[in-house]
């Protein structure tokens, strides 16, 4: 999924308002098919804003992209690797969570020294 094409900004911010409710706790589960469309969508569009291949940004079972300026990488497990779970990266995309919030809870594991999105978050605002 690691493309450098450009999202549409209607259809990310439709597939992140389809689990909104749920980011902010008053809605129920999302379905799987939106909340996969919701982080494949603000990931793609997090490797737009920050193009490169320096950072390996994991968000299991969904996506995973690389972004981020600087040394390529090409084999094996990358020297700058971010994962999280769906929802703290949807919090994290659209502003309802701030990065150094969620590195301190443990929320999220950033390994490596360009491991650190605080400069490209949020990708989209609820």
């Amino acid at each position: 999924m690691a493309s450098s094409r450009s999202v549409d900004p209607a259809e990310l911010r439709a597939a992140v308002l389809a689990v909104s409710g749920w980011l902010r706790g008053d809605g129920p589960d999302p379905a799987r098919p939106e909340l996969a469309a919701a982080v494949r969508l603000s990931l793609k569009a997090l490797a737009a804003d920050a193009p490169g291949r320096s950072v390996e940004v994991r968000v299991p079972p969904f996506a995973a992209v690389q972004c981020v300026e600087g040394p390529r990488h090409t084999r094996g497990t990358p020297p700058n690797v971010i994962e999280t779970d769906p929802r703290t990266w949807l919090e994290l995309a659209t502003g309802l969570l701030d990065w150094p919030s969620a590195v301190d809870a443990a929320r999220v594991t950033a390994s490596g020294s360009r491991a650190d999105l605080s400069h490209w978050l949020p990708v989209v605002r609820l």
